[in-house]
């Protein structure tokens, strides 16, 4: 039987888009029209859904939605003249490169070459950067979620033991420099372990807060987590349609809180992507 406290993302979502809301209603006040635009290549159905609830939302937000599907067989050449004419277009403001893109591309190479003031995911080099030395700059919407998540639920991180299981350059790593920093929803001791760490649960077992960011569908069970602890599950995995999480279902049982199996971090990770597409807009428009 569950006994934790559950977590959902949707309320937190929620708050962070009436923000968003209030400061795109601000930039059309000035004159200014917010645009993120986006970029699909291929035809995979995931990658197309996901572009299509990011065009709603943004159309709900206020926001001017560009978008530029490419073929599969694309070249690079192809692609990057598409983002370098986002990257010259005074009116996008933010620009989005659906990942993944075919093997036959080079993503990291395109993410090179897009403005990094243009960077709504947060994961070009030079905004990883500036999140490494604590510079301002658009922050990996994934660990933006998870700490405005635990600030918005009351979870108390500040000086408290957290582990991350995984250290993917789009959330574990990124995820510990966040929680790390000197700030009142951050200020963690950190702790990143991963599956090549062999003893790896002896340091789950003691974190205050738990979060697993592997990609290994039930990889989290009940002996790894400590009573008590806050349980975070950001790592996903599909079989098909069906979604696979890293935390298995019953260590609610041992959690004192954890999100739930669906609607914990995807919706805050959303909302810190028009997050920073509004701030990118806002600082085209001083």
């Amino acid at each position: 039987m569950s006994t934790a406290r559950l977590l959902p993302g949707a309320p937190v979502a929620e708050s962070v888009l009436g923000d968003v809301r209030e400061r795109v209603t601000a930039l059309k006040a000035r004159g200014v029209r917010p645009s993120l635009a986006t970029i699909l290549v291929g035809d995979d159905d995931a990658s197309a859904g996901y572009i299509r609830i990011k065009q709603k939302q943004a159309a709900e937000l206020g926001f001017e939605s560009p978008h530029e599907h490419l073929a599969g067989d694309v070249t690079q050449a192809d692609l990057l003249k598409v983002i370098a004419g986002y990257n010259d277009d005074k009116d996008v403001h933010g620009v989005l490169i659906q990942y993944p893109i075919p093997a036959h591309l080079d993503y990291d190479a395109a993410l090179q070459t897009l403005d990094p003031d243009k960077d709504v995911d947060g994961m070009h080099p030079l905004n990883m950067g500036r999140l490494a030395v604590g510079l301002p700059g658009p922050l990996p919407c994934t660990p933006a979620g998870i700490e405005a998540l635990l600030a918005f639920h009351g979870v108390e991180i500040s000086g408290r033991e957290v582990v991350i299981l995984g250290r993917g350059a789009t959330l574990g790593r990124p995820l510990a420099m966040l929680l790390a920093q000197k700030r009142p929803t951050a200020n963690a001791a950190v702790t990143v372990v991963h599956t090549g760490v062999k003893d790896w649960p002896r340091y789950a077992q003691r974190a205050d807060v738990l979060i697993a960011a592997v990609g290994v569908p039930g990889i989290v069970q009940p002996e790894h987590v400590k009573p008590g602890a806050v349980v975070i599950g950001a790592g996903v995995r599909y079989e098909g349609r069906r979604l696979l999480p890293d935390v298995d279902e019953s260590c609610a049982e041992v959690a004192g809180a954890i999100t739930p199996r669906v609607g914990g971090v995807g919706p805050t990770t959303v909302a810190m992507l028009f997050r920073n597409a509004v701030a990118a807009a806002e600082r085209a428009n001083p």
